[in-house]
């Protein structure tokens, strides 16, 4: 796969011995990734699951949960874990900082959950109670992890979640953004985060989010995948417009190829655990701007493997998945 993509000379590994098998494709060719496709996040999943605190340590091992956003999101995502992650943080004063981390990015997780994504005008009293009950908790445990470990970034990118959820203003969701970049400032999330930050429906400029995004692409080098963040831009605006068909320019097709052979698609890049989810937006911002070569080159690496985000902004997004897989 990966020679087609970067050229017969293309050095790629030829197996990731990690790598989950596909235990069932539909008939349009597609499959639901799983624990990020990676052997190691499944067997973190699991033993989370089952609420095995042992276990997820030992299954922790080869991961560094300070900074893999992808991972941790594995566990945030997870029902069950808020039911046990609590003895963890007050049992385990070794881990202690591990827990807090887990269980901060859950509750972060788990209270907007209890919001839904409707429209605020649509939220219910009690689910307002709720939201902001579980972001007030996670928001105590994320900070004084970052406190017990003051090299990490994940925790302050899930503080911005929380940050404009809780509407606590430029001046401190500034603050935390600087901190994020303090510790790595290539680091996608965060900018990825900044740029949901900047949408009008959060008070932002149009615009904005865009001219962030192109500031930092200057920065990152050839195959970093930072340059996801200027597909998610442009998937932004294109939720944020009344037109469909609005990426639909020559000038933003061009943009999505150039930046897509600077980063997912340059010898450079090194797939990791969950590289599916980078693969995935440039697919869809390809697809919504209608462009019709580069696009085919990515939806080849996915072989089908639908991540749920960003398509879960169609109100049907396997589908809508399968109709941009198929057309490519």
């Amino acid at each position: 796969m990966w020679g087609k993509l970067f050229g017969r000379g293309a050095e790629r590994p030829a197996t990731d011995p990690h790598a989950l098998p596909v235990l069932r494709r539909h008939r349009n060719g597609t499959h639901t990734l799983r624990a990020l496709g990676d052997a190691r996040v499944l067997a973190l999943v699991e033993a989370a699951d089952a609420g095995d605190w042992a276990a997820v340590k030992a299954a922790l091992a080869p991961f560094d949960l300070g900074r893999d956003h992808q991972v941790l999101a594995e566990l945030a995502d997870l029902d069950g874990v808020q039911e046990w992650i609590g003895r963890a943080v007050e049992e385990d004063k070794e881990h202690r900082a591990t827990a807090l981390l887990i269980s901060g990015a859950r509750h972060i997780s788990w209270g907007w959950e209890a919001r839904t994504t409707a429209l605020a005008v649509n939220v219910k009293q009690e689910q307002w109670r709720v939201f902001r009950e579980r972001l007030l908790i996670g928001e105590e445990q994320l900070l004084e992890a970052a406190e017990l470990r003051p090299d990490w970034v994940t925790p302050w990118r899930r503080l911005l979640t929380s940050g404009r959820g809780m509407s606590l203003g430029p001046a401190v969701n500034e603050a935390r953004l600087d901190a994020a970049l303090r510790r790595d400032p290539l680091d996608l999330e965060t900018h990825v985060e900044w740029v949901s930050q900047l949408q009008p429906r959060w008070g932002g400029d149009p615009g904005q989010p865009l001219a962030f995004a192109r500031n930092a692409l200057t920065r990152a080098p050839q195959g970093h995948r930072l340059g996801c963040v200027i597909a998610t831009a442009h998937i932004e605006d294109w939720v944020e417009s009344d037109r469909p068909d609005c990426l639909e320019t020559p000038e933003i097709q061009a943009e999505l190829r150039k930046v897509a052979d600077h980063s997912i698609l340059h010898p450079a890049y090194a797939p990791r655990p969950g590289w599916q989810h980078d693969f995935s937006v440039f697919a869809m911002a390809l697809s919504l701007a209608g462009e019709r070569h580069t696009v085919r080159r990515v939806f080849q690496a996915l072989d089908g493997a639908y991540t749920g985000r960003p398509w879960t902004y169609f109100a049907e997004p396997e589908k809508q998945f399968a109709v941009h897989h198929r057309r490519a």
